[in-house]
């Protein structure tokens, strides 16, 4: 990390410094949470959680060559320097915020209801054909993962792409504090944690509190499709995406590979680019025309537009397909909400054979969750979905919405255990095989299933 040392993080934190004064000037080089995760150099974040206090692990943390632990009690017997402070969760946003300023590079922010992190992973593979980028890994989406990312950055990178993942009113506004990005995208105004936010206005009103921390040359990068975002003024410079005539940036001519990749054409000012994507969905095509606004604004080239979609590739658990010789398996099952499963039974209802959903709860919907659940079911059923496979006490209301709409194949489990044990009499030969609902559903267990051999 530029310029940030034991002492710099004790100044800025208001922390007391504990350790030997020839250690207060060691240059610290990134933050991590997770002991397994350090590296020499870095700073050790020690958290308090529900069952691991991480200030248990300080000791390993020193012997894997953490140069500096931040804690909120004392180290017994520390092997290294440590800053004691009062929160470790302020501390470290703190932290992130005063690291990011030290940077002069464009930072683009990225959120929504649906899509964002693929988003985030189509936009740093465009801008990645021509700069060093550094971008949001895993789920550090957060108010602890955030400044994490931010404290990732170094001399290296000419570009950052954060997401910013939020569930109540007041968090987006601390997480752009943080970042102050120049550029901010928002992918869509839908469903999501709907019990803390209310509505999809109130979605709205705490997706763009980020609006209130960007320069006045900053970039609003906006779904001109979604409703509430196409009438949206942000206060600065807007560019629209989208499949409808009236936006900046539109696709036409989507077109499915299989399961295999996504082609359209992308219209602009700047001109028409035929773009491949190798993965699986539709949707992709929204976050390949967020991609290409942002090449644009950073300059890139049509061909290294095109060279960097088609080095793009899904991470675990979001839309990543899987060829076993026996079955196409979509693993899509790192989180869901209506829009998100919406667009996964669309995409599915193009692909050739007989189609399977695995559908899962879908949490934090609170008095909406009924409803949502039988049109989500209604929604496989229009999607001519072959066979319905539901688990969790909620997707009962899928099966019940997609039988009611005409669907003629349901089973619902109580738990995933029952579900994969009536595998083999439900998955039949060359199906393809979407699985998706709430990551805390576990469904990754069930993808485990029908990645083994003998599931026939």
């Amino acid at each position: 990390m530029k310029g940030l040392t034991p002492g710099v993080i004790a100044e800025l934190t208001g922390g007391e410094y504990v350790g030997v004064a020839s250690s207060r000037g060691v240059r610290v080089a990134g933050a991590v949470r997770d002991h397994r995760d350090v590296k020499p150099g870095n700073l050790f974040v020690c958290v308090r959680g529900a069952h691991v206090d991480g200030h248990d692990f300080a000791g390993s943390a020193f012997d894997l060559g953490a140069a500096c632990c931040l804690a909120e009690r004392a180290i017994p017997n520390a092997k290294g320097p440590y800053v004691l402070v009062g929160s470790t969760l302020d501390s470290i946003k703190t932290i992130g915020a005063y690291h990011r300023r030290l940077f002069d590079i464009p930072v683009i922010g990225i959120t929504g209801s649906v899509g964002k992190t693929t988003t985030k992973d189509m936009v740093a593979a465009a801008l990645g054909a021509r700069f060093n980028v550094l971008k949001t890994t895993g789920n550090l989406n957060n108010e602890l993962g955030v400044p994490l990312t931010l404290l990732s950055l170094d001399e290296r990178h000419e570009a950052a792409v954060i997401e910013m993942g939020i569930s109540d009113f007041g968090e987006m506004g601390r997480l752009a504090e943080m970042v102050r990005p120049d550029i901010f995208i928002i992918t869509k105004i839908g469903y999501s944690h709907i019990k803390e936010l209310g509505d999809l206005n109130g979605v709205l009103r705490a997706k763009t509190e980020a609006f209130a921390y960007m320069g006045p040359g900053g970039t609003a990068v906006l779904n001109g499709d979604d409703d509430l975002l196409r009438g949206y003024d942000p206060g600065m410079r807007k560019i629209t995406f989208g499949l409808e005539n009236h936006n900046d940036y539109r696709a036409e001519s989507v077109r499915a590979e299989g399961a295999d990749a996504l082609t359209c054409d992308i219209f602009s000012s700047t001109g028409r680019h035929a773009i491949r994507v190798p993965a699986f969905g539709n949707h992709l095509a929204g976050a390949a025309l967020a991609a290409a606004v942002i090449g644009d604004i950073a300059g890139l080239t049509g061909e290294e537009l095109r060279r960097g979609l088609s080095s793009y590739a899904p991470v675990e658990g979001r839309a990543n397909v899987i060829v076993t010789g026996y079955i196409t398996i979509i693993d899509d099952c790192y989180n869901a909400n209506p829009n998100s499963v919406k667009s996964a039974l669309e995409s599915l209802s193009v692909l050739p054979g007989r189609r399977v959903a695995i559908l899962g709860d879908m949490l934090n919907l609170g008095e909406h969750s009924d409803k949502m659940h039988r049109e989500t079911g209604a929604c496989a059923a229009s999607n001519s979905i072959d066979s319905l496979i539901c688990s969790g006490e909620n997707s009962l209301m899928i099966c019940e919405g997609y039988l009611s709409a005409g669907g003629t194949a349901a089973s619902h489990f109580k738990t995933n255990k029952e579900l994969i044990a009536a595998l083999p009499e439900l998955i039949e030969q060359d199906d393809i095989v979407l699985v998706k609902a709430s990551n805390s559903m576990r469904f990754n267990e069930i993808v485990q299933r029908l990645r083994e051999p003998g599931l026939c």
